[in-house]
């Protein structure tokens, strides 16, 4: 069976650092930076600060989904994708995807990752929208399965917790 580790968090949490070091560790296996499946419309509404409706992030999380399947059915033992999950019922999207899906919640304190918000060019996410994303953002529940890393370390502080917790659930 296929599992399918979702990076989620925050803009500025480091989820794309983390999924490539993951990717890495699993043999190159899949991966897709949720970012790169959003539609124009909502990098451009985004880009201008306006923060993204459920309806504008509906479509673009079925479509993280049916990719996550779709690595399924080609028979990969892994998949890795970014995405900030940011509301359960996001997550129930993703969830939906053929195999097992594992959460890594990244979570450094917020003034961590305004700085590397503030430290980023050319990337259509603003820091302003930093926190419209804490404020709908609801932690993963009892019943889905992942994990939260609040390591507000260097990158590969934030690697080291994520390999011990997938060593611990036996999913390396």
């Amino acid at each position: 069976m296929t599992v399918h580790f979702v990076i989620m968090g925050v803009c500025g949490c480091g989820k794309t650092t983390a999924a490539r070091s993951l990717q890495n560790k699993l043999n190159q296996c899949p991966y897709a930076e949720g970012d790169d499946f959003h539609t124009q419309a909502n990098r451009d509404k985004m880009g201008a600060g306006i923060p993204l409706t459920d309806e504008d992030r509906y479509p673009w999380l079925g479509n993280l989904r049916d990719w996550m399947t779709q690595r399924a059915e080609e028979g990969a033992a892994y998949s890795v994708v970014t995405c900030s999950a940011l509301k359960r019922q996001y997550r129930d999207i993703l969830r939906q995807a053929q195999g097992q899906v594992a959460f890594i919640h990244l979570a450094p304190p917020q003034a961590v990752n305004l700085e590397r918000m503030l430290a980023r060019k050319g990337h259509y996410m603003k820091a302003g929208m930093l926190d419209s994303q804490l404020a709908i953002l609801e932690e993963l529940a009892a019943d889905e399965y992942g994990v939260k890393i609040s390591n507000p370390g260097s990158p590969e502080a934030v690697e080291a917790d994520m390999l011990a917790w997938l060593q611990a659930e036996k999913l390396l």
